[in-house]
Order: C-alpha cells, then structure tokens, then sequence
C-alpha cells in the first residue's frame, strides 16, 4: 500500500506549482523485493511522474545491487539535481561519467550547474571548460550554454570580492517552515502577507486531509518591544480579510491594487492524471464599500486573455506606471513567447473596468529560459524580477531594470548578498522610506525536510539596520531617575535636530540611522543639560540591529555658580585669546546650545604686571572677544555679559619669594563663567495633551539598573537574532 506526500522539485518551488509524490515505508514497500529489471520499471515510472524523493530512493536501492551501474548512477543525480541537493548530484554525476563517459557526455556540463549551485564556482568554471572542449555532440547551443554559465560564476567571484549593502536574514521560525514559503507582500512596514503551506513534516496525502497541506495565505505581524517595531515576526495567523483561501486549491502570491480596492492573486491545481504539472489561474476580489468587506474572488475574465487556455498564469503583481495601472504577471504560454516563463503586463482601463490584451515585456527582460515573480516599484520606475537565463550566480538570481511596462534599460543583477548561488526569488522591497526588502531563497540557513537546500524561505534584506540609543536621565547628586525631560538629539554633522520629544519617565529612545555622529541632551527648568555623543559611523549593513544604552546626568542649576573654561590661553599684553584655545571655548557653546534657557555672566582676568586700569580695560577685552566668539557661533548675544575683572582673584601666585612667577600668571590669565539667570521662555515646551505629544519611554527597571552601571558610549551588544528555517508551492 503506497502512501504519498507533496513532492519539491523546481518547477514546485520557483514557479508556484506544486506535486504529488509517492513514497513507501519500509513495512508497505511494493517495491522492495522486486527483481532488479522490475524495480528499475518502477523507478523509473516514479521519476516520470515527478516523484523525485520517491525515485531517489528506489535508485538507492538499485546501486546497492549495481555499484557501478552507470545509467542507476546518473539517475540518481538527476533526482538530485531534481530535489535541489546540489553536491550529492555532482558526485553523482561525476561517478557516472567516470563510468561512461559516451553513455553521458552531458554529464560534466550537468556536474558544473551543480557545482555552481554550490557555490563552487572555480571548480565548476573547470568542468565548463572541459566540457568545451570534449564535447563531441550534435547540440552546438550547449556549449554556447556552457560559455554564459562561465560568465555568471567570473560575475559571482566579483559580486562575492565586493559584496552590495546588504544584510540578508531568515524571516524566522514564525513565518517559515520546513515547506517552501512564497509570495511575501509587505502589509505596511509592521506586518507581512505570505503563502505558505504551514508544515514542518512530511505530509501524507492519503491520511491527511487536503485542506491541511494545501497551500494558503497568513499573514505575521512584526514583534513590537514598546518602544519601537523590530524586524522579526510574531506567530503567523489566518488571513481572513476576505474568502481568498481555498480548501482544496493552492493559493497564494498576494497583490493589491495601487488604490486596495482589488486584491489579485493565484489558484493552482494539478492537472488530472498528471503528478508533474500544475495549472494556475489568477483570481481577483474587489471591496464593496457598502458592505465593507471583499466580493467573493472571481477568476479573471476570459476575454483578457491573461488566463490563457491550456496555459499556467500565476504570480500577479499590481503597479502604477505613470497614469496606468499596470497588471504585471508570469506566463508559459507559448504564443508570442520568448521561451519557459516569460515576465507579461496588461493595462487596466478603469473606466471600463476591463484589460487590455497582454503584451510581452520584451526580450530585454525575457530570455529562452525562464523569468518569474515580477515586482514593480513605482517610485522608482524600476523592473524586479528573477531568471534562469541571464548571467547568473546560480539557479534563479534577482535583477533590476528601468522603464516599464515594455521598455527597459539598465538590466542589472542584484548581487550578493541578495543573489546567491541558489535559488533567490520573489524579491519586494518595503513601502516605506528606508531601501529594506524580501526575498525568497533556498539558501542555506532555510528549514528543510530534505536536504539543506532542498527548500524555499522567506528572507529578510536589509540595508539599512535599525540602530537605537536607549537612555534615563539621572540626577547626578542623588542618582535618582529625573521625570518630565525633554531629549534632544542633534546630528552633530549638520547640527540640526534629528528628533525630539518630552519623555514623563525620563526614558528614551531615538533611532540613530547609520553613518553619523549624535549628540543627545536632556533639557529640563531647574537643571543644567546633560550631554552625551552616540556613533554610528563605524557600523555596516551587514552588523545586525543593535541598541546603545546610555545615561544622561543632569545637576540642578545653582545661581551664580563659578566654571573655569580651561585652556583659554591670552598672550601677555594682549586681549585676543590665543589660536589653541578655540576647542576650550567650544565646549561653552556647547553648553549654552544644550541649555537654551541658561544666561551666562563671562569673566575675564588678568595677571598682576601693569597698573589696575590698564588690567581692567585688558581684562574687558579678553572677555569681550571671548562674548564675540561665542556671537559668532550662533549664540544669542542677549543672553551674555561681558565683565572684565582685572588682576582680582587671583588662583596662583603672580611671583614666589619677590620673583616673578611666568606659570602662575599664565593661570591667572584665565575666563571664567557664571549662570546667572533660567529664561523659561527659551525652553522648548512640550503640550502633553497635544495630539502628536507621546512618551516614547518604556525602559524598564532591568534596563535602568543596566544603564546606571555603565559609562555613556558603550554599547549593549545584543543584537536581535532570529534562528533560520524552508520549502513547497505556487
């Protein structure tokens, strides 16, 4: 008695068709005790009929019997290759061309895609040349062939040598499994649509019903920490917007209409009798406002043309061109087809509610191959897509091209880290302002139930991390927590404010975009501004998301306290200050730009050489150009007073022992500043009741008591991990 469960091959994973496969335990095996010729039938009937696993394990068998059986040995590698384990298909085909290699003289040319699908690519440039160069056949197009797929492993040692800025992540455990996922559509920037078939075993179509293991949509929010969204994802759910999910139909490849009124996507079912091929059709449901809820979903009409008879229609994707909106879409109909998949567009009349016969995007874009699951970014007028047939690192790889809906230019392979010598598909990127995006991949690091590459996840590309500062404001006499602050931060560059924002707790949290120094204040009556500086110019695309914990301590203002600025330096006799005092005097303007509200009293002083007048008119001039410097950095002159106080107070003797003393006065030549007032008018006020007014705190006790321990700068380094998973349809 056999029992059957859903094959991967491919066409299962890249195309959006899905199979049925038998597989026999070793108690029900029919097959097991068959003659060698018998149990050859059979194996060969099960790879026929798209049985991949099941074939691989009756050839198994059979090599047993016939180690060096040359035709069982290259059949096991065309399961192999069939089923995506790459250097088990290579070493097979090596052996059986080892074996015959005039019974096999494709065998090397088929090694070599398996060892580029491995990322071997020397190894596999070796075995291209050598198949050049012994092939003897009639089919002269291989070896052309064989030249393009040297040319994608020379481009993927480049792309490897200077990767793209790019981070590229599994999705998680909570939106893949060890069936292949597809079709992400990013719902906003917090939540992901998906197609998925939800198992992590092997199914068993005989026993389990149809409506558990065909695929369906779910839909998974991003984890929220209360303070900001993360790129992980919390448990997928059931899509339930509309009646878009079948229990006995494939579906998936989710796609809205610029205005979300229509919501496009497949159906797919295997064709009758025929384990190896799938049908698909697009569907479409519009929102019937009255009712507030979607149309029950209509396959699209035969007058469009776009569901083709007898051909497989599938991945829709919905975009505004210009004025027109634009039905992009996947096709292997053969009229007016450049070969396998091609990439079609028809134009939505909305007028007449109608499509506009399909066009071909082009030869530019489609190849004899097969190009699959288009994506159109509207804002910047450009073509996604995945091929077979351009240049490649491997398998299917993502370009881009610009123009559209049939002209393009600027056709361009989208590299490592996105690309891989895998399979790398479905490529969408967010809708929001930052460049992040999806992919699916095959790429090691998927989950699997096969093979680790056997299977289809989706990722997460990512090129520009989120990196936070997390902080308190503390009162730095009695380490107490300061409440009702506002945090400031300035990107130190520009010197402009990045953001802002009253916190009740004295909590907060900034996002810090990459590349940049920033400089964090706290601004609160009463007090005097604490100051910190956080950098993210050391880090990459490729570092994970990461969060700074810092501290910001704040002292109570006490009236007509005395600062020294150190390192102000004048010369003798003079009243200008000298070229190396400027980073000292830098420091006090950035004290009155942290403290908007403080009024300062400046003091300048002389050395005890020359009579009283002449050092008091000195000393006015030394702390009026200091008042002039401080003008001149963007400080408001009103809230300065220059006082020139002489050779009064003097903090080191002018001589010891009735000789002159050069180092004291050089420390007597000094300034000094005062707070002398608290101008609440110059605060930025902050309206709790406002409504764009919120907290953005949450640190919680753990967190203060981590952050009161460390010093300022230093980072948390607790990035956020998800561990990785993979695999089948539509």
């Amino acid at each position: 008695m056999m029992r059957k469960f859903l094959r991967l091959s491919l066409m299962t994973v890249l195309i959006g068709l899905v199979s049925l496969s038998a597989f026999s335990g070793p108690k029900e095996d029919p097959a097991a005790k068959l003659p060698f010729n018998k149990k050859m039938k059979w194996a060969n009937a099960l790879f026929k009929d798209g049985s991949f696993y099941n074939a691989e394990e009756y050839y198994f068998q059979l090599l047993k019997e016939q180690p060096r059986n040359p035709y069982v040995t290259f059949m096991l590698a065309e399961c192999m290759n069939k089923n995506r384990d790459y250097p088990s298909a290579a070493n097979y085909y090596k052996e059986a061309y080892s074996l015959a290699p005039e019974m096999f003289p494709f065998a090397p040319y088929k090694e070599a895609i398996m060892r580029k699908n491995n990322g071997e690519y020397e190894k596999a440039t070796e075995l291209l040349e050598f198949f050049i160069k012994n092939y003897k056949g009639r089919n002269k197009k291989m070896k052309i062939y064989a030249k393009r797929e040297i040319e994608g492993c020379v481009m993927a040692l480049k792309t490897l040598a200077n990767p793209e800025r790019a981070f590229v992540k599994n999705a998680g455990p909570n939106v893949n499994t060890a069936y292949t996922e597809l079709s992400p559509y990013p719902m906003g920037d917090t939540a992901l649509l998906f197609g998925t078939m939800s198992a992590n075993k092997i199914i068993d179509v005989t026993r389990d019903k149809r409506k558990d293991y065909v695929s369906r949509f779910m839909w998974s929010p991003k984890e929220f920490d209360r303070t900001r969204v993360k790129d992980s994802f919390e448990v997928a759910m059931k899509f339930n917007d509309g009646k878009f999910n079948d229990p006995k139909m494939h579906v998936g490849n989710g796609s809205w209409s610029p205005g979300g009124t229509r919501f496009y996507f497949t159906k797919c079912l295997e064709k009758p009798n025929d384990t190896l091929d799938i049908m698909c059709k697009i569907w479409v449901s519009e929102f019937n406002k009255k009712a507030g809820q979607w149309a029950p979903p209509q396959e699209l009409p035969a007058e469009s043309e776009i569901n083709q008879f007898e051909s497989s229609n599938t991945q829709p994707f919905c975009a505004m061109i210009g004025k027109k909106e634009v039905l992009f879409f996947s096709s292997n109909r053969k009229q007016g087809s450049a070969g396998g998949y091609d990439i079609w567009y028809s134009v939505y009349d909305s007028a007449r509610r109608s499509y506009r016969r399909p066009q071909n995007v082009g030869k530019k874009i489609n190849t004899w191959n097969d190009e699959i699951t288009p994506y159109y970014d509207s804002r910047k007028n450009r073509l996604y897509f995945s091929s077979n047939g351009q240049v490649n690192m491997g398998g299917f790889d993502v370009y881009s091209a610009d123009g559209g809906p049939s002209r393009y230019t600027n056709i361009r392979n989208m590299g490592y880290p996105i690309n891989t010598s895998a399979d790398d598909i479905y490529y969408i990127q967010d809708p929001g302002v930052k460049d992040n995006a999806y992919v699916v991949s095959n790429r090691m690091g998927s989950y699997y139930v096969k093979n680790p590459t056997c299977c289809d996840d989706i990722w997460r590309v990512i090129k520009e991390p989120n990196f936070y500062v997390k902080g308190i404001v503390v009162d730095e006499q009695t380490n107490e927590q300061i409440s009702e602050v506002v945090v400031k931060m300035i990107d130190e560059g520009s010197n402009k404010m990045k953001d802002t924002f009253f916190s009740k707790a004295g909590n907060f949290l900034f996002y810090t975009p990459m590349g940049k120094n920033y400089i964090i204040t706290a601004d609160k009556a009463g007090y005097v501004s604490g100051r910190t500086t956080v950098s993210t110019t050391g880090k990459s695309v490729i570092d994970p998301d990461d969060t700074t914990l810092v501290t910001l301590y704040m002292s109570k203002i006490v009236v007509r306290p005395i600062f020294t600025v150190n390192n102000v330096y004048y010369n003798f006799n003079k009243g200008e200050f000298q070229p190396d005092s400027y980073a000292a005097l830098d420091t006090l303007v950035r004290f009155m730009n942290d403290n908007p509200s403080v009024s300062v009293e400046i003091r300048s002083y002389t050395d005890a050489l020359g009579n009283d007048e002449y050092n008091d008119e000195l000393s006015v001039r030394r702390a009026q150009a200091v008042l002039d410097y401080m003008e001149d950095k963007g400080i408001d002159r009103g809230r300065m007073i220059a006082r020139g106080e002489g050779k009064k107070n003097p903090i080191k003797p002018n001589s010891i022992g009735g000789k002159d003393n050069p180092d004291g006065r050089q420390w007597n030549r000094r300034t000094e500043f005062r707070i002398i007032g608290d101008l609440p008018d110059k605060r930025i006020i902050y309206e709790q009741n406002r409504p764009e007014y919120f907290d953005k705190s949450g640190t919680s006790e753990r967190d203060r008591n981590l952050m009161m321990n460390r010093s300022d700068d230093e980072d948390d380094g607790t990035p956020d991990r998800d561990s990785q998973a993979g695999s089948g349809v539509q």
